[in-house]
């Protein structure tokens, strides 16, 4: 989910969509420049697709997702399994799922977001390789047959103001660890303009070591992106660009600039 403001001038536009949420926010959408929005009833980006290019992933930090890619051996990566804790407009699980062919599980509490991704972002529906799950991520994080079950875990958890991380804390950041295979990588998107960074990663060193934490630098918008790996790796900075440069060929991400922002967290 991304949480940058909208800055176009086009205005959200209704997508309420049924199917007992509560007091969840509503769904709305807007669109500019080829490139479609979702909101939750304000101004804040929760995600965007470009209509023309809908499994590419748009945004910065939304890419930056993927870095969990340089620490595991391209060939291997349509073999690993994918988890996405928030499903926002849907460009992890796309593109995990397409472009990558992992198998992809996708777990969002808001029954209308993935509704909407459905009918308005390319979302494919449920398959063998493919499921989205209506619950809440702290329930599911501590589902015990996904344990040690996956190899990416995306994290990008924001209710409708965008302020904090709603799920921030070292007893959550283990559970998502337990998830974890022994070469897995958990990514999560820090923002808010309530949100501590330091906090945010004293919690993720608590959890993980602060030997297994990546941070890029903030980007424009300010999004952190943070990796935490199930087993500290330090790869050599040659072995990592020439891992950037296949995945900039092999699946049109922007990896060789993210070596320029991606450093490992002094313990």
């Amino acid at each position: 989910m991304p949480r940058r403001r909208n800055r176009g001038g086009g205005q959200p536009w209704g997508a309420s969509v049924s199917g007992g949420a509560g007091e969840l926010p509503e769904v709305t959408l807007s669109e500019q420049g080829g490139v479609r929005h979702l909101h939750l009833g304000t101004p804040w980006v929760q995600g965007s697709m470009r209509l023309r290019e809908p499994d590419a992933i748009v945004l910065e930090y939304v890419q930056r997702m993927m870095a969990w890619l340089l620490f595991v051996e391209p060939d291997t990566v349509a073999q690993r399994r994918a988890l996405q804790l928030g499903l926002g407009a849907g460009a992890l699980t796309r593109f995990c799922h397409r472009r990558l062919g992992m198998d992809t599980t996708a777990v969002e509490l808001n029954p209308q977001v993935v509704t909407a991704c459905r009918a308005w972002f390319r979302l494919p529906d449920d398959g063998p390789r493919l499921r989205v799950i209506v619950g809440d991520a702290a329930e599911w994080v501590r589902h015990a047959p996904w344990q040690g079950f996956f190899d990416a875990v995306q994290v990008d958890l924001y209710d409708h103001e965008a302020a904090a991380p709603v799920l921030d804390d070292a007893a959550f950041y283990a559970d998502v660890r337990a998830l974890l295979t022994p070469q897995g990588c958990m990514t999560v998107n820090l923002f808010g303009r309530c949100a501590r960074f330091e906090r945010s990663l004293a919690a993720l060193a608590e959890a993980f070591g602060a030997e297994a934490l990546w941070a890029f630098r903030p980007t424009r918008e300010g999004n952190t992106v943070v990796l935490a790996q199930r087993t500290p790796q330090r790869p050599p900075r040659p072995q990592l660009a020439a891992r950037a440069d296949v995945i900039r060929a092999r699946w049109r991400l922007p990896a060789p600039q993210w070596l320029r922002s991606l450093q490992p967290v002094q313990p």
